[in-house]
């Protein structure tokens, strides 16, 4: 199973770590992903931060949401609402998407039950986020899964990514990424 760290800026923020501090957890780590997420800067500060980290990281660099900004990475990662802003219909949701990234850039989505996992099958997708496995903090109103995170993952036809609480020792049959996020800081 690989790793996909999350690069939460407010994370990075409250816990006053640089994107070089964060890359070299990562690199520790053997991340093979690393996705940036901003929900309160503009364009231009997240363009900043997504040039540093591609300076500082060659391997796959994603970005949450702000899939205009692709140029400066491999590929998006959305969340079911954030898909629905492009469009009410998320077949032509992604299908936009996939003509403003082009085909060799990744889309990932978020899905949280087996409605949308169904949905998601249906999709050009590269892979989803399944969760949330644990409660979080950043993500208050998720329903964790738990145990019946593996089996759900079990239906998807592309590769899942666990998403929420997930940590180094979670184990799962049918999933490919477990993404961390602040247990990457507390070594």
């Amino acid at each position: 199973m690989q790793l996909y760290a999350l690069c939460d800026q407010t994370t990075l923020d409250k816990k006053n770590i640089s994107l070089e501090t964060f890359v070299d957890l990562c690199t520790r780590h053997n991340a093979s992903i690393i996705q940036y997420r901003n929900k309160s800067q503009d364009f231009d500060f997240i363009t900043g931060q997504l040039v540093k980290l591609r300076q500082l990281w060659s391997k796959t660099l994603i970005i949450n949401d702000a899939f205009l900004l692709h140029p400066f990475c491999d590929g998006v990662h959305l969340g079911q609402d954030d898909l629905l802003k492009v469009d009410r219909n998320p077949y032509f949701a992604v299908d936009k998407i996939r003509n403003i990234i082009g085909s060799k850039k990744m889309i990932g989505l978020s899905t949280h039950n087996k409605d949308e996992i169904e949905m998601a099958n249906l999709l050009d997708l590269d892979y989803i986020g399944l969760g949330a496995y644990r409660a979080t903090n950043t993500k208050e109103d998720a329903a964790p899964l738990q145990d019946q995170l593996d089996d759900l993952a079990a239906l998807s036809k592309h590769p899942v990514a666990a998403i929420g609480g997930v940590r180094f020792d979670d184990t799962f049959e049918n999933v490919s990424y477990r993404v961390i996020s602040s247990a990457l800081y507390e070594e």
